[in-house]
């Protein structure tokens, strides 16, 4: 038998790859996307190789990841329950997409992957192998009785790996379970299961790897001018970027400011909460000023009509259903309301905050000759016009009124 396993190195991939090799005498193709985790991939060849792999697999898919996946997700305004950039739901679909074209390339029988019965991360593999590839079989040991019975916790696997010699970053002083890629860094598990534990205090400054504190950050603000065509970041002061340089630049940028962290307890799809801190320090950034250029360019309707849509699409990504078609339909609509979308943002950065500073584009929509509050906006607007429109809209309300009667009190006489 030959599996496929989403590999990344740490605690539990690394189990999982040993139990899986033990337990269904398979050779294990260990994959590895590099989406951006940076120095979690040093040395990993070697380590899946030494735990039990066959062969392993690294791929640099960080373009694809900003250009197909990150952007038009970031022109459809998506952002989940109002505070979460979706950077851990935006990776998954990605993954398992390569995941199943390894599979049928090395003729393996089946895909694996380390994600919880009780987290969200399922689902986005498995639905994306659904989708794209249905004959292959999908393994999950964490939802297989043998394998929780052997590890009911992150405890029993720490110490596994002690014994077996497995490197992995995890420990009891470090229990908590960290993701990373080009759009984020998400951290779980742990002290962080206690919802009053104050992810922002001292206690828990090492934990974070891409942003200081508000508090450490500069006492001098930066400024930074961004280029949008499209719908899309193309250039940051000036300078032409792809979408992966325009994210590890306001990455880096954005976390010397301490921008872009989210502590959250979210709704899972599954059915619980749980909660989780963030750090998106890039996609804050261009999600806050892709809003701003949207605003000076995007008419009225259309705005409303995509906003709508937000909380559907965000939906649709936090819980795998990125190669759904209603997913794809909604990004049809979104390319079509990102096409004037252009100009030049510039922000103010300071402690955590991303605050505008001023926004232009050769197609705006807002005519400061029509908007002025000096003298009467020209011959495009007649403020008489008004009376006509406030009595119109009024009409169904003095109605109301009247039916109610008592001065727009309830009547309660039963006539």
């Amino acid at each position: 038998m030959k599996i496929v396993l989403a590999y990344s190195g740490g605690l539990d991939t690394s189990i999982i790859l040993r139990w899986l090799k033990e337990n269904y005498q398979a050779d294990i193709v260990a994959f590895c996307a590099d989406i951006g985790q940076a120095e979690e991939l040093e040395g990993l060849e070697a380590k899946a190789l030494t735990t039990g792999a066959s062969k392993c697999i690294i791929e640099d898919l960080r373009e694809e990841f900003a250009r197909d996946f990150i952007f038009p997700m970031l022109q459809a305004g998506a952002i989940y329950e109002g505070q979460y950039f979706l950077g851990t739901s935006i990776a998954r679909p990605l993954i398992a997409k390569r995941m199943v074209e390894i599979a049928r390339a090395e003729k393996a029988d089946a895909i694996a992957h380390g994600a919880t019965g009780k987290g969200n991360d399922q689902v986005r593999f498995e639905l994306t192998a659904a989708a794209l590839a249905p004959e292959l079989r999908v393994i999950a040991p964490w939802r297989e009785e043998r394998f929780r019975k052997q590890f009911p916790g992150r405890a029993e696997m720490i110490a596994y790996a002690a014994e077996q010699n497995i490197p992995v970053e995890a420990s009891a002083a470090k229990p908590y379970s960290m993701d990373r890629n080009l759009l984020h860094i998400s951290f779980e598990s742990g002290m962080l299961e206690d919802p009053w534990f104050d992810a922002s205090s001292e206690e828990a400054r090492g934990m974070y790897k891409l942003s200081v504190s508000p508090e450490e950050a500069p006492n001098e603000s930066e400024h930074l001018e961004l280029e949008f065509r499209e719908g899309n970041c193309c250039a940051v002061n000036g300078k032409a970027l792809s979408p992966l340089a325009a994210m590890e630049l306001l990455n880096k940028i954005g976390g010397k400011h301490g921008i872009g962290r989210v502590d959250m307890v979210e709704n899972r799809f599954v059915g619980m909460k749980g909660r989780g801190v963030y750090e998106t320090p890039g996609g804050a950034i261009l999600h806050f000023a892709h809003r701003q250029m949207e605003s000076l360019t995007m008419d009225r309707e259309v705005m409303h009509l995509r906003d709508s849509l937000i909380p559907r699409y965000s939906t649709l990504v936090y819980n795998g259903f990125w190669f759904a078609p209603e997913r794809e339909a909604l990004q049809a609509l979104v390319t079509e309301t990102q096409r004037d979308v252009a100009g030049v943002v510039r922000l103010k950065l300071y402690k955590g905050n991303i605050i505008v500073a001023g926004r232009r584009s050769p197609k705006s929509l807002y005519d400061p000759h029509i908007a002025t509050m000096e003298g009467s906006g020209g011959a495009a607007y007649d403020q008489s016009d008004a009376t006509g429109f406030i009595r119109l809209n009024a009409l169904r309300l003095k109605v109301r009124a009247a039916v109610k009667g008592n001065g727009g009190a309830p009547n309660r006489s039963g006539d």
